[in-house]
């Protein structure tokens, strides 16, 4: 087994049906502003889920609740047997970090640092690795995320695509149980999207479980096994891709995609051969 097989190996059968990630009636408050309002979500182990909405819809607010960055007024929220809510001291919250990578709209590298030193401090400094098993781990998740040349450049030498890659690489470096993406190609030219994408896309090819807030609409609909569309802190409509996309039951889903996708656009009415291929790939391996 190399370096990073550990990291991204699809789960035992029996784990899939076991929701990883469980949001029950959450409700989140900032003073009279209601921002989630009785928020539902389920996410289970090796799935892709995507939560798409207009800005302003609550989306990244359920990403940070799962982390515990901020706690809601009410409701439940567990990642695998951790009540993510009743979470209290730094060291229970550092616990819980270790186990679910996040990756930001912004790429919060260490400027002082190089990309390798980057994916190193966490590894060493909060987990104990001792550095040349993170400094081998690190070498072989740049290699993944197709950086291996980068690995002695500071951020500031890099683009904006190259740091992105760089800050997933250092999500996983942490061999988490499930990474979340907050629109992490919102603040990325259109010539640099398409390299961060493609990470994120061999990620769920090899079975990690992500949670993704995206306006990437063609992008959830290829890799997606659920989607969630939030609007004004609720959720509006749930279920697989191939419904969401193909089938809305809610008018407003589907003026939302026919927006999104361009308008006059309709959503397709299923999912493309290629994305059922994919998605036939991910739970063979």
């Amino acid at each position: 087994m190399n370096a990073t097989d550990s990291f991204f190996s699809t789960p035992a059968a029996q784990d899939i049906e076991a929701p990883l990630v469980q949001l029950k009636d959450v409700h989140l408050s900032f003073g009279d502003n209601h921002v989630l309002k009785g928020i539902n979500v389920e996410v289970r182990r090796g799935q892709a889920v995507s939560i798409i909405g207009p800005s302003g819809s609550g989306k990244s607010t359920i990403l940070r609740c799962i982390t515990g960055l901020l706690r809601p007024q009410a409701g439940q929220i567990s990642v695998g047997d951790t009540r993510v809510d009743t979470l209290r001291t730094e060291a229970e919250l550092i616990a819980l970090r270790k186990r679910v990578g996040f990756v930001f709209q912004q790429y919060n590298l260490f400027p002082h640092l190089t990309v390798l030193q980057n994916l190193v401090i966490a590894p060493t400094r909060v987990v104990g690795r001792s550095r040349s098993v993170a400094e081998r781990d690190a070498r072989a998740l740049l290699e993944k995320v197709r950086l291996a040349h980068k690995a002695d450049a500071y951020p500031g030498e890099l683009s904006g695509g190259q740091q992105q890659r760089v800050a997933i690489a250092r999500a996983l470096a942490m061999q988490p149980e499930l990474i979340l993406f907050d629109e992490v190609t919102s603040a990325l030219d259109p010539e640099t999207v398409g390299e961060v994408l493609t990470v994120i896309r061999d990620l769920v090819k090899e079975g990690m479980t992500c949670v993704l807030v995206t306006h990437e609409m063609r992008f959830a609909e290829e890799i997606s096994d659920q989607v969630y569309f939030t609007e004004a802190g609720s959720i509006v409509e749930h279920g697989p891709v191939a419904q969401i996309f193909g089938a809305p039951r809610s008018e407003r889903t589907r003026q939302f995609l026919q927006r999104a996708l361009g308008e006059g656009q309709r959503a397709r009415p299923a999912p493309p051969a290629e994305a059922l291929r994919f998605n036939q790939l991910r739970f063979a391996l």
